[in-house]
């Protein structure tokens, strides 16, 4: 029997805030831009008052900050800014929920409304994030899968192995209370690969708005995936799962979860309505809990916070003008302002530092008519695009460092592209000149005067000594007559070791195959 899928997503993100939801501690997930401190995720229970730790009498203040960065989400997924909105309390209990009771919003989000590639969103709403549970076991298996485990917290688990404790739970509040936005959807998806899609252009929006890292390693994004399964127009019972956190775990998860919703049907069994987890090692979903009603929690508004009216706490129409470029705009503006391709704009705007790179790089270039462009073989602008995107970033990979550190300029990488363009160094010697700009920061000019470095453009005197590479390689020549191309490359190398690096292989490559042709 055929059943069609529908999936919804619950998406939540760490809002980049200097400090928490509801009180003054700083905020670990703002890293120390802005003003939280990435240190304390190996120092547990520094990042704590009063407020976020639950005690009596400790009264919550909103953090207008944060309120800013979900109405700035709302507006860029073109949603409906509520014009009245609070905060509930969502009561349930768990060891790192330290008040009992989770502020959240119930009836009354902050957003309402929104699209994304298709899919409509239902509400986006703020609440505060939990702590953070870790689980300590004499073997793998026990652990569990909430996880979490540096350096400071192996010094703990060795001390408690050492007085002979097989197992324990430890609980870390820095996480407690930080700005934590929710995003639901519509059960508008069909499959996993439209649900990673979404996910992937959410995260991307996310950071270009700069209001969330949405580092999924760290646990500022995760995600949980709504899934039921009919043969009718009718929806199917709806299985929640939890503890997603990538994208290829969600896309795992849903295929998963569909396949077994169809088997439970197929035997004549009902899918019962749970909270299900997913085992990344096993890759399969297992049952956590029979899943709650929103009754369950005993939502109730918060009195001890006021309630909101954002339109008249902030101009809205002005925040929409000022919303940065969203990837979406920006894929479309490359391909028609550089003529990238799909596929380029897109491996670009991906990454939020390289796409600004790119065009900062692309207005330093020198301006080249179009005969210029044409004898050089590649737009420089391909040429930027080839570099940045394989060995530059193969450095940044290598070095463990990120583009935005600076290491290398636009400014510097444009030169560099330059003069490969105009053929005063050759492919060979701008991987070495580029890797020393990594290396010193110095200017590439600088780099190729001190290190003697020269490139041959002159074609006749790339000719002579191909033409005497050809000669000495006999059976180079019949290998290529019987369709070896690899033989090709061989003399190329011959005649680069005979210039000692110093010639242009493309233009080695045109003339050796023109020759060879004639033979």
């Amino acid at each position: 029997m055929k059943y069609t899928p529908t999936i919804g997503l619950e998406i939540h993100a760490e809002m980049k805030t200097r400090t928490k939801m509801f009180c003054d501690s700083l905020s670990a997930g703002g890293g120390p831009a802005f003003g939280g401190n990435d240190s304390l995720e190996k120092q547990p229970n520094k990042n704590v008052c009063p407020i976020c730790l639950g005690h009596p009498g400790a009264l919550p203040v909103i953090n207008k900050s944060a309120v800013e960065s979900v109405i700035k989400v709302g507006l860029a997924l073109g949603g409906k800014i509520s014009e009245f909105s609070k905060f509930d309390r969502k009561n349930y209990f768990y060891p790192d929920l330290p008040k009992a009771y989770q502020i959240s919003q119930y009836d009354q989000p902050l957003v309402e409304g929104g699209k994304l590639l298709g899919v409509h969103i239902t509400r986006i709403h703020l609440e505060e994030d939990t702590g953070t549970l870790l689980h300590l076991a004499a073997s793998a298996d026990e652990r569990g899968l909430d996880t979490r485990i540096n350096a400071d917290k192996k010094l703990i688990s060795e001390n408690l192995r050492s007085n002979q404790r097989e197992s324990a739970s430890l609980i870390d509040f820095n996480r407690a209370g930080i700005p934590l936005m929710e995003l639901v959807t519509e059960p508008d998806i069909k499959n996993a690969e439209q649900a990673v899609a979404f996910g992937k252009e959410l995260r991307l929006i996310l950071r270009y708005l700069g209001v969330s890292d949405a580092d999924m390693e760290k646990g500022h994004m995760r995600l949980e995936a709504n899934v039921s399964i009919s043969d009718t127009s009718k929806l199917g019972t709806k299985v929640e799962v939890k503890n997603i956190n990538s994208f290829r775990s969600l896309g795992g998860a849903i295929k998963y979860e569909i396949k077994r919703q169809e088997e439970v049907l197929e035997k004549g069994e009902k899918v019962v309505q749970e909270t299900r987890g997913w085992d990344d090692i096993k890759q399969k979903t297992f049952s956590q809990r029979v899943k709650e009603d929103a009754h369950d929690y005993r939502y109730f508004p918060d009195p001890d916070l006021p309630p909101m009216e954002p339109t008249k706490v902030f101009d809205i129409e002005d925040m929409k003008r000022h919303l940065p470029e969203m990837p979406a705009q920006k894929r479309e503006r490359f391909q028609k302002e550089f003529g990238l391709s799909e596929q380029r704009a897109s491996a670009l705007v991906d990454d939020k530092n390289f796409a600004d790179f790119f065009e900062a790089a692309v207005s330093e270039l020198a301006t080249r008519d179009e005969l210029a462009t044409a004898a050089i073989g590649k737009a420089p602008k391909e040429l930027l695009f080839n570099y940045l995107t394989s060995d530059l970033a193969g450095l940044i990979n290598e070095f463990g460092t990120e583009l935005s550190n600076g290491e290398i300029t636009p400014e510097q990488f444009a030169e560099l592209v330059d003069l490969i363009a105009d053929s005063k160094i050759n492919s060979r010697q701008a991987k070495d000149v580029l890797r020393k700009m990594f290396e010193t920061g110095d200017n590439p000019e600088d780099i190729i005067s001190k290190s003697g470095i020269q490139s041959i453009s002159d074609e006749g005197s790339m000719k002579t000594v191909a033409l005497e590479v050809i000669g000495e390689n006999p059976k180079a020549i019949e290998d290529f007559k019987k369709g070896k191309t690899a033989s090709v490359q061989f003399l190329v190398g011959k005649t680069m070791a005979k210039l000692h690096g110093a010639g242009n292989p493309e233009t080695i490559r045109k003339i050796l195959e023109e020759e060879l042709a004639k033979k």
